[in-house]
């Protein structure tokens, strides 16, 4: 047979005579095309003639604008991939460089974004959050979030899941517009919980019914949002109880824009797009952002303008790049950012060495016949003569074989693999130990072998232990659940920190929600290789991160909206913000990682506790032209702000504040040696008659004044003003400071906002 390689430099010079004859279309076709997002100047007015889409037509190529240009894409591509209409103005489309260089100098283009990929960022947690079935709390005064609709965008759903039973719902609501899209019968679909359901690009190839969840994820935050109530829900006989989202009669609206292990930014905004259109309530997004990001650069935080513009709660994650400052995502004033705390739940066991300490640790695999309770010698890879990794990543089997083994964590994924590594070399046991930054946060794993996930501290207790002797043992008790675990709650590791560094004069993240070994529903997938059958016989399964944070505030916010359908997303953040918890469940402050005191950049305002944002007695309002003076204010120029506010803006024409100035619910006063005033007004939304006194909480070198120091209300919704002046008392803390400041009433109402002096460098 002829070697086809002897044809390849023939083939190259019929390519290269092709390409200097063929016409300027056919040329172009022979380009790789690349995927962009095109960022438009509003049209004037709206108008200009003609439909959104032949409106973004224009833009490409001529050869590419008709519509007919699917062919031109080579019969199987249209160029125009989404045309937004609603939250973005502009386009996506695959275009070639020289198509994009072009585009870029064509009046009315902004600017283009080439496609980027952003990654994935419960039984107890509504009890350990204050809801309580009951004829007379806040869950069920709420109508557990009846007719408010949720907008999930993540990697689709499992609609015949227990927790997406329609039982005790209403019909979706009236103008409701969103689309059903699943069409495996067998696998379940729409009713009155699933109102709607539809995928976007790759995520609707991806699976036997476009937004069916081959994934787990999508699934796992819909049912922590607006899961219906499901008896006996447990993981293998763990975390056993009642499960149900914040807002369990809610409806929710499924926009899968993931695959399972990434989210095109085409996608994403298509997916709030498509959300906006329809007409959810609450968007709840668990998906990484652009950290850092000038607003008017960052696709999603102009789209979540729309939407809140709208009138829509954007409730989104923080980001799981923590303890690291600065690491905080989706920063944007007008969006809810979640940080994510522990519980008091522990899937508990206890490490017991040969020397008689004892260590607590956790893990989902808890044999029923305690399997790992008698001592077996333990090893650690780290050790001089080992020829091993200390993270367990590289063994010898003859090193480990029948012992337990002492490896340290890999970070924030890869504790399962190195389970699976131990026992593929023979070891019985392992014990995972963190590393100095990931404190005392410990991950419940569905482990392959006899595990336990333990502190720093126990670790490094561990390691002196095995230093001491040459005959190191160790065992693994498993005691099951354990409720009432201290500290409780803490902030996580993996919580992305502020400051923002778009906006470090807003206090980022807003607030703190259970994110830590969340139990919640599943749907089984095979990229989870620590089940040989991808957790086909798992109807709940447990996940950690801002994730699972995120959508337990997204269903808080129903619940609220709900309750005040007339209330604004600020009022609501407000709400939420101002009554969440700055103490842990013994009255402490609440702790990070390293269990020291926790601080604003590290938790928001504090953990949330939504039986007392019902009633929050005053709220920090905002509306979208509110912004406008914050965003010129930051030096974006008429450019920048028009192209997040969707409408021309002269910053010229309009009295610019600084951030600590906007009405946002906490404070961010950076001192130096000059006292700074900022303005703030309160709308009354609880009793018609009522007084609130000013208290401040703040560092004895810090001076707050207060004017007026009271405030008196006679009707509801009536707003009052006050200043806020800050001032060192003493010499300058380099290491700024931190306190509060609360409104109080003699009707128990305590309205509390953080109060930040940033210090050096933050």
């Amino acid at each position: 047979m002829e070697n086809p390689r002897w044809c390849l430099p023939a083939l190259a010079s019929v390519l290269l005579l092709l390409s200097l004859s063929l016409s300027p279309r056919a040329a172009a076709y022979l380009q790789e095309r690349k995927n962009y997002i095109v960022h438009l100047r509003p049209r004037d007015g709206g108008g200009g003639g003609g439909s959104v889409e032949e409106w973004h037509r224009s833009f490409l190529p001529q050869a590419a604008a008709g519509p007919d240009s699917a062919a031109d894409g080579g019969g199987d591509s249209p160029r125009i991939i989404y045309s937004y209409s609603d939250v973005f103005p502009g386009f996506a489309a695959r275009l070639t460089d020289e198509e994009a260089e072009a585009l870029r100098a064509t009046d009315g283009c902004v600017r283009l974004y080439p496609e980027v990929f952003l990654p994935l960022a419960t039984t107890r947690s509504p009890g350990f959050l204050g809801l309580h079935l009951g004829n007379e709390g806040f869950w069920s005064r709420s109508g557990f979030g009846r007719g408010v609709v949720i907008g999930i965008l993540d990697t689709g759903i499992l609609p015949s899941h227990p927790s997406f039973g329609d039982d005790g719902m209403q019909p979706p609501p009236k103008g409701w517009k969103g689309t059903c899209e699943f069409k495996a019968v067998a696998r379940g679909g729409c009713n009155n919980k699933i109102i709607g359901a539809r995928a976007f690009g790759s995520a609707a190839v991806n699976s036997t019914a476009p937004p069916v969840d081959d994934a787990g994820h999508g699934t796992h935050t819909a049912s922590t949002a607006a899961g219906n109530f499901v008896e006996n829900a447990n993981i293998r006989g763990n975390a056993d109880g009642t499960a149900s989202g914040m807002a369990p009669h809610a409806h929710l609206a499924i926009y899968k824009v993931c695959t399972r292990s990434r989210c095109s930014i085409m996608d994403i905004i298509a997916g709030l797009d498509a959300a906006v259109r329809d007409g959810v309530d609450v968007l709840s997004f668990s998906i990484g952002a652009y950290s850092g990001t000038q607003f008017n650069y960052d696709p999603i935080a102009i789209a979540a303008f729309k939407a809140m513009e709208r009138g829509i709660f954007v409730s989104c994650a923080a980001g799981n790049a923590g303890p690291e400052p600065g690491t905080v995502g989706n920063g944007a004033p007008w969006m809810l950012t979640v940080a994510a705390g522990t519980m008091d739940r522990a899937i508990r066991t206890n490490v017991k060495l040969g020397n008689g300490q004892e260590f607590h640790g956790e893990s989902l695999f808890q044999p029923g016949n305690n399997s790992a309770a008698d001592p077996v010698l333990l090893v650690y890879p780290g050790a001089d003569g080992f020829d091993a990794s200390r993270d367990c990543s590289v063994l010898r089997g003859s090193e480990v074989t029948g012992k337990v083994v002492l490896c340290e964590s890999r970070g924030l994924n890869g504790r399962i693999e190195a389970g699976q590594t131990v026992a593929a070399y023979g070891g019985v046991g392992m014990i995972v130990m963190n590393r100095a930054a990931e404190g005392y946060t410990t991950f419940a794993d569905a482990h392959v072998l006899p595990a336990s996930h333990v502190s720093y501290d126990a670790g490094t207790k561990i390691i002196s232990y095995l230093n001491s002797t040459g005959n190191a043992t160790a065992s693994i008790d498993f005691k099951g659940t354990v409720i009432g675990s201290y500290p409780s709650p803490t902030v996580t590791f993996f919580s992305s920190r502020g400051p923002s560094k778009a906006s470090p004069g807003i206090l980022k993240p807003d607030i703190t929600g259970p994110g830590m070994n969340i139990l919640a529903a599943w749907a089984p997938s095979d990229s989870h290789t620590e089940f040989s059958d991808g957790g086909a016989d798992l109807s709940f399964f447990v996940e950690s991160g801002t994730s699972m944070s995120t959508p337990h505030l997204s269903g808080i916010a129903a619940l609220l909206k709900s309750l005040h359908p007339d209330w604004s997303p600020a009022a609501i953040k407000s709400a939420i913000m101002t009554t969440s918890d700055a103490v842990d469940r013994t009255g402490l402050p609440i702790k990070d990682e390293q269990y020291r005191h926790a601080t604003f950049y590290a938790m928001g305002a504090g953990y949330a506790s939504p039986a007392l944002a019902f009633d929050p007695g005053l709220v920090y309002d905002l509306r979208a032209d509110d912004y406008i003076p914050y965003l010129c204010g930051l030096g974006l120029g008429d450019d920048g702000v028009t192209e997040i506010a969707h409408r021309p803006v002269a910053c010229g024409g309009v009295k610019a504040i600084t951030e600590a100035e906007l009405n946002y619910p906490s404070l961010v006063v950076s001192l130096l040696s000059q006292p700074i005033t900022v303005n703030r007004t309160v709308t009354n939304v609880g009793k018609a008659r009522s007084v609130y006194t000013a208290v401040v909480d703040m560092p004895k070198d810090v001076s707050v004044v207060v004017r007026p120091p009271m405030l008196r209300f006679t009707e509801l919704k009536e707003k009052q003003s006050f200043t806020v002046t800050v001032r060192w008392a003493g010499e300058p803390n380099v290491a700024g400071a931190e306190g509060n400041l609360k409104w109080v009433s003699d009707d128990d109402y305590i309205v509390r906002s953080p109060l930040v002096i940033p210090g050096k460098g933050e």
